[in-house]
C-alpha cells in the first residue's frame, strides 16, 4: 500500500494479526515536532511554520526558557475557546469585541468531585474563566459559554483519546557506525 505503514498492536478488535493500518506522515498531514537535548528538559517545538520552546521551571529542574507542558495544554484550550466563540459571534454578527480566557490545571482527589463515579484517585481538573467584552445580552453571553464547551480542543480533551506510539525507523548513531 502506498503511503501506509503497518504498526504492531496487541490483538484486539482490530484483528488477530496484531497489525493496524496507519497513514504515514506526509505533506498532507499537519504534525508537530518536538526535540530536546536529553541532558536537560528544554524542548524546541516546530508546528507548521512556527517555532517555540517548552521547558520546566527552575524549581522543577528546568531552565525556565518556555512554558511547561501543562501550560501549553492550557494555552491550546484557551486559544481554541477564544477562536471558537469569536467565530460564532462574528457569524451571528454579535457585538463581541474581545475574549479573555484564564485557565488553571490542578489535580484533585476524585472523591472531592461530586460528578465522579470512579474509585478514589487523582483527577485532573482544568478551571476555565471566560470574559467577554462588548455590548452583549445575557442570552448571548450564555450562548457563547455553551459554544465554548464545544470548541474542538475541549471536545478532544473530554473524549476518549487513542494515542498510538511507534518507534521511528531512523537509525541511531551507534547503528550507523556498525
Amino acid at each position: 500500500m502506498i503511503g501506509m505503514t503497518l504498526q504492531p498492536r496487541a490483538a484486539s478488535a482490530w484483528g488477530s494479526s496484531g497489525m493496524i493500518e496507519r497513514p504515514a506522515f506526509g505533506a498532507d498531514r499537519q504534525f508537530v515536532t518536538v526535540e530536546g537535548d536529553a541532558s536537560g528538559l528544554a524542548q524546541h517545538i516546530s508546528a507548521g511554520g512556527h517555532t517555540f520552546a517548552a521547558d520546566e521551571a527552575l524549581t522543577a529542574g528546568g531552565t525556565g526558557t518556555g512554558p511547561d507542558p501543562y501550560q501549553l495544554l492550557l494555552a491550546a484550550l484557551g486559544a481554541c475557546t477564544s477562536m471558537t466563540v469569536a467565530l460564532y459571534a462574528r457569524r451571528k454578527q454579535w457585538p463581541l469585541r474581545r475574549v479573555r480566557v484564564q485557565l488553571a490545571h490542578s489535580r484533585v482527589w476524585a472523591q472531592d468531585c461530586a460528578a465522579c463515579l470512579t474509585q478514589p484517585a487523582h483527577l485532573d481538573r482544568i478551571e476555565r474563566v471566560i470574559e467577554f467584552s462588548g455590548d452583549l445580552t445575557e442570552e448571548q453571553r450564555r450562548r457563547l459559554i455553551e459554544i465554548a464547551e464545544r470548541c474542538p480542543i475541549h471536545r478532544t480533551l473530554t473524549s476518549g483519546i487513542d494515542i498510538v506510539t511507534s518507534l521511528s525507523q531512523v537509525r541511531s548513531e551507534a547503528q550507523e557506525r556498525e
